[in-house]
């Protein structure tokens, strides 16, 4: 990993989970320091964000993060909607008995984990779970435009639908259903059970 590689997983990771929330300045003699870089890496990183919307330049200011409103969630889950449904359906016809097993092995570690209150561990497991039915559904394509959809848009871990007590049952469920319309090749139940699922996780950051 380069330099300027290192400096932009850093600050994309930050950016992603509202480490660094949006309308904070990025000063790149700031962020050299604190990396332990020189500035030149640093700018090269914070291009590459520009080019991926999460940062953007204003005369006398310098580089700041991206503040995203409400449309802009609403766009965000609506796309995740679209493609994830997609895998989903794309996958009832494609997955195997050995993806099936690995899906249904996660899906039996997020229920452990949520029986014991282990909520802060779901979120991420939750993310597995669905790119990995996306790139079941979409290998060539889909599952890399999922990813890209996830890394557009920072998700501050406290707004996680998964740490709320009363969301992770139903959303458990949800993963059960789609885990029974895959194993029966059902691909309409399949795409409307996730599509659902995403969205409901939409309304709960909205709201939050």
């Amino acid at each position: 990993m380069s330099k300027a590689e290192y400096v932009y997983s850093v600050l994309l990771d930050e950016i992603r989970s509202a480490r660094i929330p949006g309308g904070t300045a990025l000063r790149a003699g700031e962020v050299a320091k604190r990396l332990g870089v020189s500035v030149t890496p640093v700018r090269e990183a914070l291009r590459r964000l520009e080019k991926d919307r999460l940062i953007s330049y204003e005369a006398h200011h310098g580089a700041t993060v991206v503040d995203l409103g409400d449309e802009a969630v609403a766009e965000y889950y609506g796309l995740r909607a679209v493609v994830e449904g997609l895998g989903a359906r794309l996958a009832a016809s494609r997955i195997t008995a050995e993806d099936l097993a690995g899906l249904r092995e996660l899906h039996a570690a997020m229920a452990e984990d949520a029986a014991h209150g282990r909520h802060e561990l779901l979120g991420e497991q939750s993310r597995r779970f669905h790119l990995r039915i996306v790139d079941i559904g979409g290998p060539a394509f889909l599952g890399a435009h999922a990813r890209s959809v996830r890394n557009s848009f920072p998700v501050p871990a406290e707004a996680s639908l998964w740490l709320d007590d009363t969301q992770v049952k139903a959303q458990l469920e949800a993963h059960e259903g789609i885990l029974a319309a895959l194993e029966s090749g059902d691909a309409e139940a399949a795409e409307r059970i996730m599509i659902d699922h995403v969205q409901r996780a939409g309304t709960f950051r909205r709201d939050h």
